[in-house]
């Protein structure tokens, strides 16, 4: 299942991982010498605001109640207290929250390499950005210069990440294969890039408040897909859509900013950013419900499907009952509640980085109609935006942007 990269996404079919991807970031020139091959021998990827206390209006008092309680312990069958996914995943979003409102410092770490090859760097990840995102590259152009090559570098990391268990090398792919690639990770944080697409990112996580354990998260996301085909329930989509691409909200909030004269808390943007990931993903996953049936995979909650009176083999089959089209309207409901969820936060973003935002989100929503105008046959048909609405989205998502918190 294919990362939904949040606030970079785009919802253009012909943007899926593949070969291409691997070609355009296999003449990346390698920093460091002697270092272990991501993958085995025989297999290479790539060559290559606010401070202070939070505040709340009673409106997000609320909702952070109900969140709560829908968030909250539960018991297990030895009477253990066990933490839902969704409470795990409020903690982490609390935690980045925190870090975003302390006082930053850029740090003194030296990039290895001279400042042509780090501007060299971010061009490429800005190429990568254009051919696989283009109506987010688009509005990436009203940024400052530093924040949308920050976000060019975060976007290639989630693509990079995600090609390793579904790209064309998937297969290849192993545990300790993730292992390296987190390792990596670390060295990236450290300010020791192993080639010039890791030399971006860690130039940006010295210049901006990102923390490392989302990407961490994604990576463990990465390791599900590896060990997981089925999900028992709600809950353990839940985490899984959060490490995919919930993820990535976390990590693009710090860059983007929040706006100055928003009143809102800092905790409430990044729980909207975590909305949209998980919006996206859910989107991916109806839309692509076929598509994963014939690699084995089954992305929907077994329990709901009991509970609508469908098994496992009416999903292979592909048959589009009267049961099925129940069951997905309830799966379409909850994506879109997801949404909802999101445009919260899209508007108390800096001025120049909501475009982009409100774009993902106006065309990713505009898949869930595409299922239902496909009278939800989501085995043989896929539902994705044609180009006529996506240029229609374009003005509506920059008149968004314009509306101040």
């Amino acid at each position: 299942m294919p990362v939904a990269v949040l606030w970079l996404v785009s919802s253009c079919p012909e943007f899926s991982t593949g070969f291409s991807f691997l070609d355009s970031i296999r003449e990346c020139k390698q920093i460091k010498s002697g270092q272990n091959s991501l993958l085995d021998d025989s297999i290479s990827i790539s060559k290559s605001h606010m401070r202070g206390k939070l505040r709340y209006s009673p409106q997000e008092s609320l909702r952070i109640e109900r969140f709560s309680l829908a968030s909250s312990m539960a018991a297990s069958s030895t009477g253990e207290i066990v933490l839902t996914s969704e409470q795990k995943v409020y903690d982490v979003v609390l935690k980045q929250a925190a870090l975003v409102n302390r006082k930053f410092r850029p740090s003194d770490i030296a990039i290895p390499g001279s400042t042509s090859l780090l501007n060299e760097a971010y061009d490429r990840c800005g190429e990568v950005c254009a051919e696989y995102a283009k109506t987010f590259y688009l509005g990436t152009q009203l940024m400052t210069l530093e924040r949308k090559r920050a976000i060019w570098a975060i976007y290639v990391w989630c693509r990079r990440t995600d090609e390793l268990v579904d790209g064309p090398n998937a297969s290849h792919i192993t545990p300790t294969a993730l292992d390296r690639w987190e390792a990596r990770l670390e060295d990236i944080f450290r300010g020791r890039p192993f080639d010039m697409l890791d030399a971006a990112l860690a130039d940006t996580v010295s210049k901006f408040p990102v923390d490392i354990q989302p990407f961490r998260d994604m990576i463990e996301g990465m390791r599900m897909d590896l060990r997981k085909t089925r999900y028992e329930n709600f809950d353990e989509l839940y985490l899984y859509c959060y490490y995919v691409a919930g993820t990535v909200g976390l990590m693009s909030v710090p860059v983007m900013g929040i706006a100055p004269e928003s009143q809102t808390s800092t905790e409430s943007v990044y729980h909207a950013a975590l909305s949209l990931g998980l919006a996206n993903q859910l989107t991916n996953i109806l839309r692509d419900v076929g598509e994963d049936a014939g690699r084995g995979r089954i992305y929907l909650p077994r329990d709901e499907l009991s509970q609508a009176g469908l098994c496992e083999d009416d999903v292979f089959t592909g048959k589009v009952t009267d049961k099925w089209r129940n069951f997905m309207k309830k799966q379409i409901q909850r994506a879109r509640k997801f949404f909802d969820d999101a445009e919260n936060g899209v508007k108390e973003l800096s001025s120049a980085s909501r475009w982009p935002v409100w774009a993902s989100l106006l065309l990713y929503r505009q898949i869930l109609d595409e299922i239902e105008a496909n009278n939800y046959n989501n085995f043989t048909k896929r539902a994705y935006v044609s180009k006529p609405k996506k240029i229609l989205a374009l003005p509506l998502a920059y008149a968004k942007s314009l509306v101040p918190p």
